[in-house]
């Protein structure tokens, strides 16, 4: 399978909205897929599908040659074997590990490609990385740290809600892998605490589930220290231990999202911060290489776009453009890392990354 001139965007909420409105301008035909009709007018043609049916999911994906599922992880397994079973490029944006690879296991027999992971992280964090280890000859470290946040916080949590609570549960609760000299093991999320700091704001960072997608299988034997964390600020992860562990809100997940997401909605004026540093050896020197960006909304399509909606949308959608130009491989499992930084930013929608470093 070679073609990929169509998409269906199941899901559009703010992402989900802007991905398919992002695919549009760059050439494909788009189809957006919800329960719901978006309340505004899209230049791309809109359905109504119920995707917990997987007779409607086939219909309704039947004349695409791709699908990019835009909904909360737990749909993603669902999608993705209808995906399989029409022999369409499959992509996601999930940082569920169970659900990555049941996706791993379809791709084994799959004329298309499927690429789930294809958000800021995992994703965007992990092709910058990658473009960090490339310039080693030895590299000993890369911290990957990533935070999407209100830019004008309030309360003792300094959070919103911007992306799905069921996401941000997943990863708070799910064990993180790393790798610590040389080795490759599991840590609890919460842990590992750092301070760090991002455009002269006091942050603190943590270790979070599913950032890193495939990244210690690939650099288990070439990396010697690996991890990623997420940026919050500073309290935030005592209130988070307290909220999961000592009130037991770990074993009510849906409970504590509904709880979470009532008492700190979304926000217009958010902020992604970003910060990918690493050390190796470069021409028999040490070396340390450092990304650090704040990225802000940005007005796309007539619209202002949140911080997150831009750069979560924007990451999958250059994959998507690569995959449709042959940049990348048509077919079988992708793997962030595998993606060329410099082609990500040759795309339309990469393009919207190239930003100047933050001071």
């Amino acid at each position: 399978m070679s073609t990929l001139e169509s998409v269906a965007v199941l899901g559009l909420g703010k992402v989900g909205l802007l991905a398919a409105r992002l695919l549009h301008d760059a050439g494909f035909a788009v189809t957006g897929h919800d329960v719901r009709a978006p309340a505004t007018a899209q230049p791309f043609e809109i359905a109504a599908t119920d995707v917990t049916d997987p007779d409607a999911l086939d219909r309704a994906l039947g004349g695409s040659d791709a699908v990019l599922s835009c909904l909360p992880y737990h749909f993603n397994i669902g999608v993705a074997d209808a995906a399989h079973r029409l022999g369409l490029h499959y992509f996601d944006l999930t940082e569920d590990v169970a659900t990555t690879d049941h996706i791993r296991a379809l791709a084994a027999d799959h004329p298309g490609v499927m690429a789930p992971q294809c958000g800021l992280a995992p994703g965007f964090v992990g092709i910058v990385a990658a473009s960090q280890i490339e310039r080693y000859e030895s590299c000993r470290s890369i911290r990957m740290r990533v935070g999407a946040l209100p830019a004008h916080p309030t309360g003792l949590l300094g959070y919103a809600f911007n992306w799905s609570p069921e996401g941000v549960v997943n990863e708070y609760l799910n064990d993180c892998e790393v790798i610590e000299e040389g080795v490759r093991k599991t840590v609890s999320s919460m842990e590992w605490r750092e301070p760090i700091y991002v455009a002269g704001t006091r942050l603190e960072a943590f270790t979070t589930s599913g950032g890193l997608g495939t990244m210690c299988e690939t650099y288990e034997h070439t990396v010697a220290n690996l991890d990623y964390k997420t940026m919050r600020y500073p309290g935030h992860v005592d209130l988070m231990n307290f909220f999961f562990h000592e009130l037991l809100m770990r074993e009510r997940r849906e409970l504590a999202g509904e709880i979470l997401t009532n008492a700190k909605p979304p926000v217009d004026e958010d902020v992604v911060y970003l910060h990918v540093s690493s050390e190796g050896t470069s021409d028999g020197r040490l070396a340390r290489v450092e990304y650090v960006r704040d990225f802000r909304p940005k007005e796309i399509g007539g619209r202002r776009r949140t911080a997150i909606a831009w750069t979560t949308a924007g990451s999958v959608c250059a994959v998507i453009e690569m995959v449709a130009k042959a940049v990348l491989p048509g077919q079988g499992f992708l793997k962030q890392e595998d993606i060329a930084f410099s082609d990500f930013l040759a795309t339309t929608t990469g393009a919207l990354f190239d930003s100047e470093p933050t001071a």
